[in-house]
């Protein structure tokens, strides 16, 4: 297993800066990790689902892996998501991650041709992670890859394989499956908590970081729920989890976590410009309307 510093606290999933014309505004990267590292996040998994991966090329991925590594200066861990359909271009995306100076990498399965069995996951990764040295983590999501392996079983079969294997982002409300992974083998593997809406109950069976796209702009909540747990108020640490709850259903109602919550980027002070197509981009009319049901909830004042 590779030796290396484990990951805690809040990794914000970011948003991918487009510029007016739809290409990458890398320039906003620097403001983006100011804002995250004052927020108190630890780290950022980058060109993931939240990041609009599967929009971008490979050479646009590879120039935001060197912003944020930049931006970061060492404030905020930077893993690099270099999951692809694509062995190859995995392959060049995990290189490129270790030359630029990332801390880690993730990958998410194909969602394609999709493995069907643990060991054929783990035959798919195996090329990808130990094409370099950094720490490898499988990016767990079959919500959105259509990929659903039993998590516990590709971590024991891959950490044979696979020296590099450091753990898992979970983004999926199987807490007993979570419960496994974070047992096994004497909690041998990381479990990167991915479901923002049940924080609590991940932290509760163990998790000590966590991966998702609303700590971008409300991180503080999240640490002051983080904060509650560990003082042992629960109570207080739910109230806490169910404001989160309704800043989701707020983003739901505005196209979902990537597109409504790229507009709140921009309420924020960061613009993160209009998520590609599909993903329709945001109308005037749309910001006012958002802002005006985040006001309601008391949005602006509470992630301070």
């Amino acid at each position: 297993m590779v030796e290396k510093r484990k990951l805690e606290g809040l990794i914000a999933a970011p948003f991918t800066p487009m510029a007016a014309d739809g290409s990458l505004n890398t320039v906003a990267v620097k403001l983006y990790a100011d804002l995250l590292a004052a927020s108190g996040v630890k780290g950022v998994f980058i060109c993931g689902t939240t990041g609009e991966s599967a929009s971008l090329t490979v050479a646009e991925r590879m120039a935001l892996a060197e912003a944020w590594v930049a931006a970061a200066a060492g404030r905020l861990r930077v893993i690099v998501h270099v999951g692809s359909n694509c062995a190859a271009d995995a392959i060049a995306l995990a290189q490129h991650a270790e030359r630029t100076g990332a801390d880690a990498i993730g990958a998410m399965a194909p969602y394609f041709f999709k493995p069907q069995t643990a060991a054929e996951l783990v035959a798919w990764f195996t090329p990808i992670a130990n094409s370099c040295a950094l720490p490898f983590y499988y990016y767990n999501m079959p919500s959105m890859s259509g990929v659903s392996v039993p998590v516990a079983e590709f971590l024991a079969l891959g950490g044979r394989a696979m020296p590099t294997l450091a753990g898992v982002k979970f983004t999926h409300n199987n807490l007993m499956e979570m419960s496994q992974c974070l047992m096994l083998e004497d909690g041998r593997y990381e479990v990167l908590h991915g479901y923002d809406e049940i924080l609590l109950c991940g932290l509760s069976l163990g998790a000590v970081a966590a991966v998702g796209s609303t700590y971008n702009y409300a991180a503080r909540v999240y640490n002051r729920l983080i904060g509650e747990f560990r003082a042992g108020n629960i109570a207080a640490a739910a109230r806490l989890q169910q404001y989160s709850v309704k800043i989701v259903e707020v983003i739901v109602r505005h196209g979902g976590g990537v597109r409504g919550g790229k507009a709140i980027m921009k309420l924020m002070g960061v613009d993160c410009g209009s998520c590609r197509l599909p993903l329709a981009p945001f109308t005037e009319e749309e910001y006012a309307a958002l802002r005006a049901e985040l006001e309601e909830i008391d949005f602006f004042n509470r992630v301070k």
